[in-house]
């Protein structure tokens, strides 16, 4: 089993540069602003999830590859090497996302975290995967209220598609926490909807596109995944308090914790900044041999 982990630096000027050249949307801070704290997933994942095979952190460019990270120990991966050119450069998770199966020598199967996700207590590769299938919820929704929800309707729609199904008025939707993926079966969708996902993304994130969830929903319709909700806390920065936000990594109920990033005050996220990296040193204080 591997894990993927996609990664950005908004504070980089090479990629700020790219970003300001390629697009005409202002930066959205929540989404690219870098809190410090990943090699405390890294730790994590050497300490509580050491039946992991590979690590592989998927970056733009070199100058995105964090100066500590053990580049013997894990398999840097450019966008440009897994994601076809013509979409690139990309600063939209979603083409990203869709093209993780690309990465070389990669697991059938593997974990897709996000770097907000940490795993803080041990895990056992049955948490993920079992007999093949993978574990993670997944619910029904029937309502669409913003960008994100649309992009889970298309994605829904293309798998019950791909499959020769008719949608269903209610769209999947998975827990949000990191995502068990067989790579065969991320493949045979990717090739029975090549065309529509490649025409459906964009530089920078719109309701037309399509995200990992394709993956996911397929799978759960061919009875690929085991409907069962993973062990893991979700703190929103925008209203948890530093004290609680503490208490949740230095003392976790729970084996994952999702730290969720929304526009903040500059004094609010250096205050909760501080509280983090404080909290994550004492839950998590030995280097790993992901790091230098």
């Amino acid at each position: 089993m591997d894990i993927v982990i996609t990664y950005v630096n908004g504070l980089d000027p090479v990629w700020q540069s790219e970003y300001e050249k390629f697009t005409n949307t202002p930066i959205l801070e929540k989404r690219f602003r870098d809190w410090g704290t990943l090699k405390y997933l890294f730790r994590g994942i050497a300490k509580n999830m050491p039946f992991i095979r590979k690590v592989h952190l998927v970056v733009s460019g070199e100058s995105q590859v964090p100066e500590w990270v053990n580049c013997n120990e894990v398999n840097v991966v450019l966008h440009s090497e897994i994601i076809p050119r013509q979409l690139l450069p990309t600063f939209n998770c979603n083409p990203i996302e869709m093209h993780l199966h690309n990465i070389e020598g990669l697991d059938e199967e593997y974990l897709y975290f996000n770097d907000d996700i940490f795993p803080l207590l041990p895990c056992q590769p049955t948490d993920f995967f079992r007999e093949g299938r993978g574990v993670i919820r997944m619910s029904r929704h029937l309502l669409v209220f913003d960008m994100f929800k649309q992009i889970c309707r298309n994605s829904n729609r293309v798998a019950y598609e791909a499959l020769g199904l008719r949608p269903s008025l209610l769209f999947l939707r998975p827990q949000h926490v990191c995502t068990p993926m067989l790579r065969s079966e991320v493949q045979a969708v990717y090739n029975a909807a090549k065309d529509e996902i490649l025409g459906s993304m964009t530089k920078t994130r719109t309701g037309k596109n399509l995200n990992q969830y394709l993956f996911l929903d397929y799978m759960y319709l061919k009875g690929k995944i085991i409907s069962e909700r993973l062990s893991k806390k979700h703190l929103s920065v925008g209203v948890v308090s530093a004290s609680k936000l503490r208490q949740a990594i230095e003392k976790p109920t729970h084996k994952l914790v999702c730290i969720n990033d929304v526009q903040l005050s500059e004094e609010r996220y250096t205050e909760l900044r501080t509280t983090l990296l404080e909290a994550f040193e004492n839950r998590l204080p030995d280097k790993s041999k992901y790091e230098i």
